[in-house]
């Protein structure tokens, strides 16, 4: 009989409940730090340190790469070594000294992804800056919030954000005094500059204030604070996460150990593509790693319809992805793999299950079915560029059957994270070639300790024989508090644990699965608890839907929700029962509405949910829930409240026609 491989080991006992606090469970390390959290690199005490290391070790290694424009065609990437960065980012650093921009100012980065915005970040590291990313998701509001907020007194920003900026004044000219484009500046917005009381520069012409000055660089220390990130949050206004070098330096040597524990170590010899927002943690500390050791980064153009033809010149060997992407992949595979003829479906489906079975009996990827990957899977890899030997799935969950089908077609090691911004990123992360952690985020990274604690109105018990609470973490890669919140601070930060307000359970393996979230929680008129997220979680398993929200408040006893159908599954459906018209009046025709309840109510039984927890009304929303409405954050993530504002005449209407029709039908 074979043993059970576990990842983690018990560093603390369990401790029971008193006077009003809960049972928390054993606290738990991963056993790659066996013999303690790795230590840093000598040498390397803040981002700067990063930065500045890679560079003497590595200065002729290619930096950061863009896509040139020859005559409005996208050429080949041309890219600036670590040293030809260095030199713009000291420059940059003495343009802004000259400005009278004294260290622990705030400096704003706000645009997509490019090699601007990496120097404007390492000039603001060197120069004790506390660099703070304004969305470039979020809204003129939320911007104009976070410049007054942290006080920014400079921007660097991307040139068609500039209307953006100017659209903050007056209020935000209070703290912003500065704005430097990352490209040019027309003469009008000069003019406009000048009257909003901001002065502005282009690229080129900021970094010439400084030529020919000279200044000492400030001292860094681990306990200064390098950036503040402000997290979209799913409530009220964004909360601004203080993030010192000392986690992002904690992060890197982490991630490092974690991944050469694993033989999947990364190197001089990687390329990363940069597209998932710097503005959020998990691509800042991905792209902190790859300069650690040398690596290159490669921006894209900025348009997620170009991402494949970007990722075909670049030839990335690490990939991150959010779930939203990684479900595009595999629906557009899916679609090739229906439109190929029944041939082709079938050599997949032969050379897929063969693929799998052995990588089920433990075999790793490359040596499950090496003469499959040739034939059949090659064309997946070569969509990717051709390179990509890790892709990294963060910031929400991946579905478990789109994991499982990546692990075997794309020919390479497939891992999915967890972290918040608070935990500056990676807390857990699923090993290669371990196909018993999928649909669990793994174990924790080597550089954490971690505890549940129980919910009890939750019924969740961290002492259970399947311990479930709320994922508590702490380490030095926690978060120094949120800027001028000290009341938030200490409700999420107690005695050195973060309370995470996900709900996790822990796995025989000592991985994690996360099955719920502490808010999401509401009562029903009748006194019943419903933990929301997780019922969603089921329901979206309907292939007849692409999304859905679950509502219900204390004053009702039953619940309804809005989805937003599969258009192709619907329109399907809709020709063969007679049903006429296009998406959005199939949207609205009662029987539409019928087969996604019929199909809501199935899976709710088949998953043996509990009376009260089965959907009893349901809106078809032919339009995806979106950022541009306010209904989803950067990460995806539902907002509650404003789903409530914006459908709450629709929502008002079901409650009111469903007890009508309960009333009639007695």
């Amino acid at each position: 009989m074979t043993t059970q491989k576990r990842f983690i080991f018990e560093v603390e006992a369990a401790k029971e409940a008193t006077d009003g606090n809960p049972s928390v469970g054993p606290v738990y390390r991963s056993t790659f730090a066996n013999n303690g959290f790795p230590n840093p690199i000598d040498g390397i005490h803040s981002c700067w340190d990063i930065f500045r290391t890679a560079v003497e070790k590595y200065p002729n290694n290619r930096m950061l790469g863009r896509r040139e424009i020859v005559n409005g065609k996208a050429g080949k990437y041309v890219w600036k070594t670590y040293k030809e960065v260095y030199d713009i980012v000291i420059k940059l650093g003495n343009s802004l000294r000259s400005c009278g921009i004294q260290e622990g100012e705030k400096c704003g980065i706000y645009g997509i992804n490019c090699c601007e915005w990496i120097i404007s970040m390492e000039a603001c590291n060197a120069n004790g800056l506390y660099c703070v990313p304004l969305y470039d998701t979020l809204g003129a509001g939320a911007v104009e919030f976070i410049i007054s907020h942290a006080e920014v007194s400079v921007a660097f920003v991307e040139e068609k954000k500039i209307p953006e900026i100017f659209k903050t004044c007056p209020n935000s000219t209070k703290y912003l005094k500065t704005v430097v484009s990352f490209g040019c500046v027309k003469p009008e917005q000069k003019e406009e500059a000048e009257k909003l009381g901001l002065i502005i520069h282009s690229w080129d012409e900021f970094l010439k204030l400084g030529e020919g000055k000279q200044y000492d660089l400030p001292i860094k220390k681990e306990s200064d604070i390098c950036t503040i990130m402000y997290t979209s949050g799913t409530t009220g206004d964004p909360k601004g996460v203080m993030i010192s070098n000392e986690s992002i330096v904690t992060i890197t040597t982490g991630v490092m150990h974690f991944l050469e524990s694993v033989n999947a170590t990364i190197s001089e010899k990687d390329v990363y593509i940069s597209y998932l927002p710097l503005a959020h943690v998990f691509d800042r500390a991905v792209e902190e790693c790859v300069i650690q050791v040398g690596g290159s980064i490669g921006f894209w153009r900025g348009d997620v319809k170009l991402l494949i033809e970007d990722l075909g010149e670049l030839k990335p060997s690490i990939f991150c992805a959010v779930p939203r992407v990684l479900d595009r992949v595999y629906t557009g595979l899916q679609q090739k793999l229906s439109g190929g003829g029944f041939f082709k479906k079938k050599v997949f489906d032969v050379a897929f299950s063969y693929k799998f079975g052995n990588m089920k009996k433990g075999q790793s990827h490359v040596a499950a079915a090496p003469f499959c990957d040739k034939l059949v899977f090659n064309k997946v890899k070569q969509g990717l560029g051709g390179n990509v030997r890790i892709i990294l799935s963060g910031a929400a969950p991946l579905a478990s059957h789109i994991e499982s089908f990546l692990r075997v077609v794309a020919c390479c090691h497939v891992l999915q994270g967890y972290g918040l911004t608070e935990s500056c990123a990676g807390t857990f992360a699923t090993f290669p070639d371990e196909l018993d952690m999928l649909g669990t985020v793994g174990p924790p990274v080597p550089n954490v300790d971690i505890r549940l604690e129980s919910i009890p109105e939750m019924n969740y018990d961290a002492l259970g024989s399947t311990p479930r609470g709320e994922i508590c973490i702490r380490g030095k890669t926690l978060f120094s508090g949120y800027y001028k919140r000290e009341d938030l601070t200490k409700e999420v930060l107690i005695d050195g644990w973060l309370h995470t307000g996900d709900v996790g359970e822990w796995q025989p393996n000592g991985s994690m699965k996360i099955i719920d979230r502490k808010k999401n929680i509401f009562k029903l008129a009748q006194g019943e608890y419903v933990a929301v997220e997780n019922i969603e979680n089921i329901y979206s398993q309907v292939e007849a839907i692409d999304s859905v929200w679950v509502y219900g408040n204390s004053f009702e006893s039953f619940l309804v929700a809005i989805t937003n159908p599969a258009q192709q599954t619907l329109e399907r459906w809709a020709a063969e029962n007679g049903v006429n018209g296009d998406f959005n009046s199939i949207c609205q025709n009662a029987k539409a509405k019928a087969f996604i309840l019929g199909e809501l109510v199935k899976i709710a039984k088949e998953k043996k949910l509990k009376g009260f927890e089965i959907i009893k009304a349901v809106h078809l929303e032919p339009l995806a829930f979106d950022m541009e409405r306010d209904l989803l954050t950067p990460t995806y993530k539902k907002k509650r409240p404003q789903l409530l504002k914006y459908y709450q005449n629709v929502i008002d209407e079901m409650y009111k026609t469903t007890k009508e029709g309960q009333a009639s039908g007695q």
